[in-house]
């Protein structure tokens, strides 16, 4: 659902930080060899013909996530994944069209066929790609990432941070915000355990979208909320959050955005995969992630299904 650096979304702290980013680094999924001549025409050829007939590429997205996706003063979407998502179309030759949909339902949306593909900072896992829940039952068909960014979860808590808190553990015997359904959601899932080892219960409040868990970081009744970090450093600076939140130790977790493609569209998957190369290679890439303060998370190529 809201996110330098929704989804979103085991504290395994800089191990996985590391072994997300060697994922998207060094990628097993990239792009292929393009044409010399024109390599963006040779992309563009391999469009399925779903989308080349309609002339879009239609995406579900919850625009609620600043940075990562909002509306701008216009009422459009803005942020780094419109951005990003406008570029790819331009490669491809096809409008965007953009589905403003609940973080919650943008799987099951997917899979219902209401759009070609989402991407809302929607991290690549394998419950997703498994299609399983906490329990490891089945829930659904799963879907495949073009992997596209790496981002790690932060802890936002209020200016000042009146309460010294600095790891999961510091949350403790508190009460944390964030937004259900997200990779948050699943950290702080597990940490609730970890603190009644402690003696120490760990309260949570999961919210339908991260402004409402701000909201709560806000206002005291949470001491702290979970983020993306480009989110929570977002939040930190903004306008109407800065002077009110602070971001506070280290990233403690890290995994890729992935744009989630139907399992049996390979072909739509492909074909992103290599216009996700393009674009990187392009430059265009890297312009749209300094825009938006976020060029830590760069990745150097595209990859399927690269994510913890």
């Amino acid at each position: 659902m809201p996110h330098p650096l929704p989804a979103r979304r085991p504290a395994l702290a800089g191990a996985v930080l590391a072994t997300a980013g060697a994922l998207l680094l060094t990628g097993c999924g990239g792009g292929g060899q393009a044409t010399a001549d024109d390599p963006v025409k040779d992309v563009r050829g391999k469009l399925p013909k779903a989308q080349r007939s309609a002339g879009a590429l239609r995406i579900g997205m919850d625009v609620n996530y600043a940075p990562v996706e909002f509306r701008g003063p216009d009422g459009k979407p803005t942020g780094l994944d419109p951005e990003l998502a406008a570029a790819l179309g331009r490669i491809l030759d096809v409008r965007v069209e953009f589905v403003d949909t609940p973080f919650g339902k943008l799987v099951p949306n997917l899979q219902a066929k209401q759009y070609d593909v989402a991407m809302s900072a929607l991290s690549d896992t394998r419950r997703r790609r498994d299609g399983v829940d906490e329990a490891g039952k089945q829930t659904d068909p799963g879907v495949d990432f073009v992997d596209y960014f790496i981002a790690g979860t932060s802890i936002v808590v209020p200016k000042g941070n009146p309460k010294g808190i600095k790891t999961l553990d510091d949350l403790c015997g508190r009460t944390v915000a964030l937004q259900q359904g997200t990779t948050q959601d699943e950290i702080v899932t597990r940490q609730v355990a970890v603190c009644a080892r402690t003696g120490r219960q760990l309260t949570t409040h999961k919210l339908d979208t991260d402004a409402k868990a701000l909201a709560e970081v806000a206002s005291g009744t949470a001491a702290a909320g979970l983020n993306d970090f480009p989110v929570a450093a977002y939040a930190a600076k903004s306008p109407d959050g800065g002077g009110r939140f602070e971001v506070t130790g280290g990233q403690s977790t890290s995994n890729p955005y992935g744009i989630a493609v139907r399992k049996g569209d390979t072909e739509l998957r492909d074909v992103l995969t290599k216009a996700v190369d393009q674009l990187i290679r392009s430059g265009e890439y890297d312009k749209i992630l300094a825009k938006w303060n976020v060029s830590a998370g760069a990745a150097q190529n595209a990859v399927v299904n690269g994510g913890i």
